[in-house]
């Protein structure tokens, strides 16, 4: 107990301000006349006893309140988000309280009808600490876990439309030409327009969900199959962004809150050239090779590093060398031999960070240290992934606006359990997402690693899948061919120069189609090393990197200029873009809690010691899995129920995902499938499990990217947009 509370310190309990006064009483009792004491200890021994089983008893009684549960679930509570001028009372309609600022989360403990106004008691976590009451009408319900975030704009689609109901959005999907009757209502919006079906228009800035933290909680969703033959979701959200509440609430209306930058009658202001000048003067590219550098890599290693000093002096003579930056982080593997593995001295090495070089011969000086190793390693794969994982921990990329990673590779790649950071492609993948950062590979398809090229091909089209371009930046160089390999490094490196020469003028970077359709080219100056050089891999290389520094741009500016999601409540939208339905227009993301991720942790922890023991027995994995299920469910049944036939059946993870329009694989798998996979699929099934356990104690380590979606909420709550797909 908290005998001694410094002054202004939170109390832990409601008693123990009560004992502070109760312990300073008893230090006068030593000086009271001997029969004053006498008289007054069975009053002290009650008064103890009784302080203690109020301390006991509030404890207990604080401890064993929970939050209302959700209608017809074991697991997840009933929550809300504020919307703007809601207020904080201690007592249901007792005058004015605190206000809350808009896109704070609370659990719902109680619910009263006050002069008919329904009121919500209301704590900042489910633990039982309660803040007091909220009217319901400056409320949102949030009963889902999932949210989505936009795409990047640059990925060839039209901005998305938040439609005032579904039919409105179902009569475009099913219209014979979606094409046709979307375009020009969004340029109709776009340019200050307004039609009675749209309330808000996405900005035409990238929203980058890891650095401007929003709210697009789904509501509900319908599907559709369109004319064109594909599935095409609505999705009902309630768009929650971060403002300061008003300081004279008035009743919502819907839509409420509304940013005059994205609502529908008024277009997102157009940024003069002057002011493109002045936002874009920040913009810094850092270019990075991550290279392999065994036995066989030397030739590549001169040739990235020749290209680099040739680049370099481009922008030396331009006066650019503040803009643009080169780094150099090379990869080997470990070795079961120790003696060989000190031979092979690294698995990764940083050798030049881009953000501590300035110059050609400051690149030159430390990248000169890097030679191919001496040794050969156990395997033909190696790690580049430990290359990769090093340059995202390592290098500081929220010092650039353009950020290129570029993986040099003869050799397939180690995962899970065989690379040093237990991931494997799509694990890595999210975490370049995350740092904003496009992964390109080039792969040299050199004759001797001729048996391995479909495997390693498979891994690296998945590693540089691009979610921000939504196209693959998989390059690869057949035959290992020095002369393509020297011209594809080179033309990338000189199209990000050549998109920073344009920044610096002010000339903002367009999309390929937008160049395009305006006369314009990606191809770099005339007077470049590529000039000649107009084959269709290098104009693949141009288009890629273009479309690449279109979307940092946008999401650069995003991030300067604070664009904010549009505030409309209770909207519907498309998931992907009508014009063109294979691309797509948001990204799904499950916010867990700090608690959750924890809980998910473990609960994954024992999934995989289940999986291990069913590969001798498959009956063994179910009966295991019962247990585990009982085990984190309010549910005991759940441990001897019989009928159950998947993950998703034992309760395992399931309401997380349960009545949403994306669903885990993991979660579908049942003992019939599971026994019939054999040991070859179940042993990738356990490695899975792995790399997504290593993913999830690095988002554990992400401190930058927690949220707290209430203020005094416990760290416990804070929450981690995690992506779909790197759920279980």
């Amino acid at each position: 107990m908290t005998i001694v509370q410094g002054a202004g310190e939170p109390w832990p309990n409601d008693s123990e301000p009560v004992l502070l006064v109760f312990y300073s009483g008893f230090a006068d009792f030593r000086t009271m006349a001997p029969g004053k004491r006498s008289r007054d200890m069975t009053r002290l021994r009650f008064a103890i006893l009784a302080l203690l089983l109020v301390g006991t008893l509030g404890s207990a009684a604080g401890a064993s309140r929970a939050p209302l549960l959700q209608p017809g679930k074991q697991t997840l509570y009933e929550r809300v988000l504020t919307r703007p001028g809601a207020e904080l009372l201690q007592q249901p309609g007792a005058g004015r309280g605190t206000l809350i600022d808009a896109f704070t989360r609370y659990y719902v403990y109680g619910v009263r009808e006050v002069d008919t106004h329904r009121w919500l008691e209301v704590g900042v976590d489910s633990k039982g600490t309660v803040a007091g009451w909220v009217d319901a009408a400056y409320t949102v319900p949030w009963r889902q876990q999932l949210a989505v975030a936009f795409t990047n704009p640059a990925a060839q689609r039209e901005r998305a439309l938040f439609f005032d109901a579904w039919d409105s959005l179902e009569a475009l999907m099913l219209s014979d030409d979606p094409a046709a009757a979307v375009a020009p209502l969004t340029s109709k919006i776009a340019a200050g327009g307004r039609d009675p079906r749209v309330l808000a228009i996405e900005p035409d800035r990238h929203i980058d969900i890891n650095s401007n933290f929003y709210l697009l909680p789904i509501l509900d969703y319908e599907e559709v199959f369109s004319e064109s033959g594909h599935v095409l979701r609505g999705l009902k959200v309630a768009s929650v962004t971060a403002t300061e509440a008003s300081p004279t609430p008035s009743p919502p209306s819907s839509p409420i809150g509304q940013d005059p930058a994205t609502t529908a009658d008024t277009p997102h202001p157009t940024t003069t050239p002057s002011g493109e000048v002045r936002k874009l003067q920040g913009f810094r590219a850092a270019v990075v090779f991550v290279i392999d550098s065994t036995i066989s890599m030397q030739k590549y290693i001169d040739e990235a590093r020749d290209a680099v000093h040739q680049v370099y002096q481009r922008i030396e003579r331009a006066g650019m060398l503040d803009r643009v930056s080169f780094g150099l982080v090379a990869f080997r593997a470990r070795s079961a031999d120790p003696t060989r593995d000190k031979g092979l001295e690294y698995v990764a090495r940083m050798f030049v960070n881009p953000d501590q070089v300035s110059s050609a011969e400051g690149f030159l000086a430390q990248a000169s240290a890097l030679t191919e190793a001496k040794v050969t390693t156990d395997h033909f794969d190696e790690d580049p992934y430990a290359g990769v994982s090093l340059a995202l921990e390592e290098i500081p990329w929220q010092h650039f606006g353009a950020r290129y990673l570029v993986l040099i590779t003869d050799a397939g790649a180690l995962e899970g359990d065989d690379s040093s950071t237990g991931l494997r492609a799509e694990q890595l993948r999210s975490a370049a997402a995350a740092e904003g950062v496009g992964l390109f590979v080039l792969h040299l398809k050199t004759p001797q690693g001729k048996g391995d090229h479909a495997a390693a091909e498979t891994q690296y089209r998945t590693l540089a899948a691009n979610p921000a371009i939504q196209d693959s930046l998989y390059i690869p160089v057949e035959t290992g061919s020095l002369k393509s390999y020297t011209r594809a490094v080179t033309t990338l490196a000189d199209s990000v120069v050549h998109q920073i020469e344009q920044a610096a003028r002010g000339e903002p970077a367009l999309s390929p189609a937008s160049e395009t359709q305006s006369g314009q080219t990606a191809t770099p100056d005339a007077g470049s090393p590529q000039a000649a050089e107009t084959d269709a891999e290098t104009r693949r290389i141009q288009r890629l990197t273009q479309a690449m520094g279109h979307a940092m741009q946008l999401a650069y500016l995003g991030r300067t200029e604070r664009t904010r999601a549009p505030q409309v409540f209770e909207a519907w939208i498309s998931d992907r873009d009508l014009a063109n339905p294979t691309v797509r227009t948001v990204d799904e993301r499950v916010l867990l809690t700090k608690d959750q991720l924890s809980d998910l942790h473990n609960i994954l922890r024992q999934v995989l010691d289940a999986a291990n023991a069913g590969m001798l027995k498959p009956d063994a994995f179910f009966d295991n899995l019962r247990s585990l299920a009982a085990q984190y469910s309010r549910d005991p049944n759940l441990a001897t129920q019989a009928d159950a036939q998947s993950l998703a059946d034992l309760g395992l993870l399931g309401e997380y995902l349960e009545g949403l329009p994306y669903q885990s694989d993991v979660m579908r798998v049942d003992l019939d499938t599971w026994s019939r996979w054999g040991t070859q699929r179940q042993l990738d099934f356990v490695n899975r499990v792995k790399s997504k356990l290593r993913l999830y104690e690095r988002y554990n380590a992400d401190t930058a990217r927690w949220v707290s979606l209430a203020a005094g909420s416990p760290p416990g709550e804070h929450v981690y947009p995690v992506p779909l797909q790197d759920l279980p």
